[in-house]
């Protein structure tokens, strides 16, 4: 089955304020609103998240029953987004709203970390 090429598609995480964070992901990332499901009787609900750079979509799942912040063990896991313009003003940016949790200036590279602690990474635009 070598011949198969799958394509991703999107990439889910749990969060504990859904409007908190798509507010996040659309300052920070561009990131909007592109589809939603609701569970039954208010048990869960899940935003897709996107922007016109790329097909691939970010899922925010919303849990009725688990209002606590989620265990992200080592947070040994990271998205990567890159970023079109002036990376220096865009870095200057995510400082600002004091969201960047870690730099590497020797990568050319930061992490910003989103409102239930995931990070990501941000690279300039090839």
């Amino acid at each position: 089955m070598t011949d198969i090429k799958a394509k991703f598609d999107h990439f889910n995480i749990n969060v504990t304020d859904l409007q908190k964070s798509i507010t996040f992901y659309r300052e920070a990332l561009g990131l909007i609103p592109c589809g939603e499901i609701n569970g039954p009787e208010g048990a869960f609900k899940i935003v897709y998240l996107a922007n016109e750079s790329s097909a691939f979509k970010l899922e925010l799942t919303w849990l009725r029953d688990h209002p606590q912040k989620y265990d992200l063990g080592e947070c040994e896991f990271h998205l990567c987004l890159r970023v079109p313009g002036d990376y220096a003003a865009t870095r200057a940016f995510h400082k600002a709203m004091g969201c960047v949790c870690y730099e590497n200036n020797d990568m050319g590279l930061y992490f910003i970390s989103d409102p239930d602690g995931y990070w990501i990474e941000i690279l300039p635009m090839e």
